[in-house]
């Protein structure tokens, strides 16, 4: 499937993808400051945003997808970037081809995913949808996020509730939402059923890794990313007192926290280097 992808930037690639739901637009946390000294990529997963799908599919074409749009571009090599569904595709993808990738940042991700999610209520739907609506029209209102973002299921995705986070869900993740589709979910929900669990492969990356979470994550638990950490030979762990959306809440320390990573590991983000 050719892939509606956002390109911004000059310099060594980054290949960032997106979670589910999500788009290239809801990367932009990352691509807006990484883009101004390397080229960010992020594209469209196939049933996402601009990427329409009107067949359903299995996960495994997602990484078909990406492969091919490396090569319409012609990148030989690249770094990876993932959040949650994001992530567990980057470490798929660095399993299948590792000559092509330098280096993999993991984002609320994990290669045995475990969620501690509660039961969801219809009184959690309505105070979402009722929360949701108003943000989008009028955004990080401070009244909406006490009055309905706190009693609704945006309080396992955020932790503070704060404006700012409010705002990225009103400009990238209402958009994102309501452009996934049935396909893409069916796809999603098949390879969480058939129990999704890479642990034992992940000797197997011989790249630098870094794996950041959030302690307050109920969709990807924190122990689920460190377990992952934990496989791999070459990884930096990081947690956050944050949920799942903490790129939202807390993005200047995230990307901080990224970019002293990247100049610890030259390596990953250098043309011509291929070794620790």
């Amino acid at each position: 499937m050719d892939l509606n992808v956002e390109i911004k930037g000059e310099g060594y690639p980054i290949l960032c993808l997106h979670g589910h739901p999500g788009s290239s637009t809801s990367m932009s946390v990352f691509t807006n400051y990484f883009s101004r000294e390397y080229q960010t990529l992020a594209p469209d997963l196939r049933g996402y945003g601009k990427s329409r799908a009107r067949e359903n599919f299995e996960m495994k074409d997602h990484l078909h997808d990406l492969q091919i749009l490396l090569d319409k571009y012609q990148i030989d090599r690249c770094l990876l970037l993932g959040w949650s569904l994001g992530g567990i595709l980057a470490l798929e993808l660095a399993l299948a081809d590792p000559d092509r990738f330098s280096g993999l940042i993991l984002i609320a991700s994990a290669a045995r995913p475990l969620s501690s999610h509660p039961a969801v209520s219809w009184q959690d739907l309505l105070f979402t949808g009722v929360g949701g609506i108003v943000n989008y029209v009028l955004p990080g209102w401070q009244w909406n996020i006490d009055t309905f973002g706190k009693r609704s299921l945006f309080r396992y995705l955020l932790a503070e509730q704060t404006p700012a986070a409010y705002q990225y869900l009103a400009k990238e993740g209402v958009p994102a939402y309501l452009q996934t589709s049935a396909a893409a979910s069916k796809a999603l929900n098949r390879a969480i059923g058939e129990g999704y669990n890479r642990l034992a492969d992940l000797e197997k990356i011989e790249i630098p890794c870094l794996v950041l979470a959030g302690e307050s994550d109920r969709h990807i638990t924190v122990d689920s990313s460190r377990e992952t950490a934990r496989h791999l030979k070459y990884c930096h762990w990081k947690s956050y007192p944050h949920a799942h959306l903490f790129p939202w809440e807390i993005p200047q320390l995230v990307l901080t926290d990224i970019e002293q990573w990247l100049r610890f590991h030259p390596e990953v983000h250098k043309f011509g280097v291929r070794s620790l």
